[in-house]
């Protein structure tokens, strides 16, 4: 493991506030203190990303390091960001977790078509999602390098 812990940015984009605070608090009881960002449907996700409208201060809103996508957010899905978030030249480096309570093979074939970096169906219990959070915390955080954002 790292000796030297550095802040991870991670962007939830959930339209759903039960499982944004479920999601919330699972990241709490694994104790991943990283800077969280949340955006509720698929064209906020890519105005944060691309820094437009709401979200021109990019002091306020980083780029993250890691991105938790729900597949079935309203405006545009997020398949279709997932899509144009792969196609851009300097978005593609980060990591996405699709977290999804999809159960459609096809979903997951055309995710990982796109270039997700992990497909996760959302458990039915709250100890199952902190299970997850556990994981990818250990996975993403301890063992992966992730690449450096501005």
């Amino acid at each position: 493991m790292n000796a030297v812990k550095r802040s991870v940015k991670i962007l939830i984009a959930e339209d759903d506030e039960d499982d944004f605070l479920l999601a919330s608090k699972a990241l709490q009881e694994v104790r991943l203190v990283n800077e969280m960002y949340r955006v509720k449907d698929g064209e906020e996700l890519m105005d944060y990303l691309m820094s437009k409208g709401n979200y021109q201060n990019r002091e306020m809103y980083p780029l993250p390091n890691l991105i938790l996508l729900d597949l079935n957010l309203p405006r545009k899905d997020g398949r279709e960001a997932l899509k144009e978030i792969k196609a851009h030249p300097e978005l593609q480096k980060i990591p996405v977790i699709v977290l999804t309570t999809s159960k459609s093979e096809e979903d997951v074939v055309k995710s990982y078509g796109l270039g997700v970096n992990s497909f996760i169906r959302k458990p039915v219990t709250f100890q199952g999602l902190v299970d997850i959070m556990k994981t990818l915390k250990h996975y993403w955080l301890d063992i992966v390098t992730l690449p450096p954002q501005e």
